[in-house]
């Protein structure tokens, strides 16, 4: 899709971007990338986009490319179907914005199914899109750091584009907080008993040295009614998180409130910063300093996360160039939890895009294990369904050749009726079953409180 000189026009900023979103937050494959600012100081931008001009869906084999009403079928790779869909990456944008149009949607964690020769055997109880991309040719832009918000595009005609000035100079008179309800109770796929057998099992394959660390998870579920946008303007006053998102698309609509950034590709400078380690939030301050403090010193936790540096070393090497280790064990404090977080760095390839990065990264080794696919393989015979988007990744590939992609976590997706989660942690030769079980209900705290709010 060819990119020419980007048109860029300043808007009034609101410190709030979710108002400004209620304008489009009920259209099909409306999309918000949003940093929790003013709920989290952590983040930066916000996205908003909607009206995308082409929309790829993978289910299994095949990849539905709708351009102009006109669909096309492909059973090709399908990352390289969104690269196909950016190039030429456009070279002119000399702005400091992040995000000039292209590409925003969601890589599910199964996708890898089309890179890997994974065993089946997890029942498939999310029956959604492997992969939902959309192409976008405007997108606003609120940088809360500097204040300013912007309205961004490509081959946007004039009429429309002042109508879209028009639309984002202002927020809506009367903002729609429509009805959304939990209908039933959240069930977990694992009681205690049936994690300690995952549990026992993982251990065997460490201790029989398959592998150095396996991610469990449990899905957790619920029957709910009502406007998902609503229940996602709680979530993101709950567990406020940099790298949050809404998507509202056709067939499924995803609420993220996730910690964890994936990948960051910014003028060829790769950036990954995996969480490993994790300390429940204390009311006291004194006692919530010594989480910290445990965390710091916690030989276990500094293991995993130097694991899954070492992999996310060797993912990005693939693509990249000076590839190093900037800042080890980090803690980094949300709404529930502290996460031991570290930073790798490196220097894309001239002739590699974000694409082929984000491939050869996929999925995330922080939610996987190490070595990958060893432990991938184990995941699939241990936890009784797919992930389906949950530990795939969320985010924006520019027309600039930027990327900005987070760790599908803490992550709540909702289709037919049902809403469902999942936390879990890696678990280690000297993990303790009682501890990592806990941890998975820290984790999910905040994602439980909103669902006890709406019952």
């Amino acid at each position: 899709m060819p990119s020419p000189k980007p048109l860029i026009t300043a808007l009034p900023y609101f410190a709030d971007s979710a108002a400004l979103f209620s304008h489009i937050a009920h259209k099909p494959w409306a999309v918000f990338l949003d940093s929790g600012y003013p709920h989290s100081q952590q983040g930066r931008y916000d996205i908003l986009a909607a009206d995308p001009v082409c929309t790829l869906v993978t289910h299994g084999d095949n990849t539905d490319i709708t351009q102009q009403g006109k669909v096309t079928r492909s059973t090709a790779d399908p990352f390289a179907l969104v690269k196909q869909q950016l190039l030429p990456v456009n070279n002119s944008d000399t702005t400091d914005l992040p995000f000039n149009g292209g590409a925003i949607g969601y890589f599910s964690y199964d996708l890898a199914r089309r890179l890997e020769n994974l065993p089946v055997l997890a029942e498939d109880a999310e029956g959604i899109a492997e992969m939902a991309v959309g192409i976008y040719l405007w997108a606003v832009i609120v940088d809360h750091q500097q204040q300013h918000s912007y309205l961004v595009g490509q081959q946007i005609d004039e009429s429309t584009w002042q109508d879209l000035i028009a639309q984002f100079s202002q927020l809506p008179i009367k903002q729609s907080h429509e009805v959304f309800q939990v209908t039933s109770k959240v069930q977990s796929n694992m009681d205690q008993a049936r994690y300690r057998k995952a549990f026992d099992r993982i251990k065997y394959y460490l201790k029989e040295g398959d592998c150095y660390q396996v991610n469990l998870t449990q899905r957790f579920v619920a029957s709910c009614e009502g406007n998902l946008w609503t229940a996602y303007q709680a979530l993101r006053e709950l567990n406020a998180a940099p790298f949050s998102c809404y998507l509202n698309l056709p067939e499924v609509q995803i609420l993220s409130s996730s910690p964890e950034r994936f990948l960051r590709l910014t003028n060829g400078i790769v950036e990954t910063k995996p969480i490993k380690g994790t300390r429940p939030r204390k009311a006291d301050s004194a006692e919530d300093q010594e989480q910290i403090q445990q965390l710091i010193t916690s030989n276990k936790d500094r293991a995993e996360n130097v694991m899954i540096v070492d992999l996310l070393r060797n993912d990005i090497s693939k693509t990249c160039s000076e590839v190093r280790v900037p800042v080890l064990f980090d803690v980094e404090s949300y709404a529930t939890v502290h996460h031991l977080v570290s930073t790798v760095t490196g220097v894309l390839a001239k002739n590699k895009h974000a694409l082929d990065l984000l491939k050869s990264c996929f999925p995330g080794g922080s939610i996987t294990g190490a070595p990958k696919i060893r432990a991938m393989e184990v995941i699939e015979e241990i936890e009784p369904h797919r992930r389906g988007v949950y530990c795939g990744s969320i985010g924006y590939i520019g027309f600039n050749g930027n990327m900005d992609t987070n760790i599908a976590i803490r992550t709540l997706v909702h289709s037919n009726h049902t809403i469902r989660f999942w936390a879990g942690g890696g678990i280690v030769n000297d993990s303790v079953m009682e501890e990592e079980y806990q941890e998975c209900f820290d984790k999910a705290a905040a994602l439980l409180a909103l669902l006890q709010q709406f019952s």
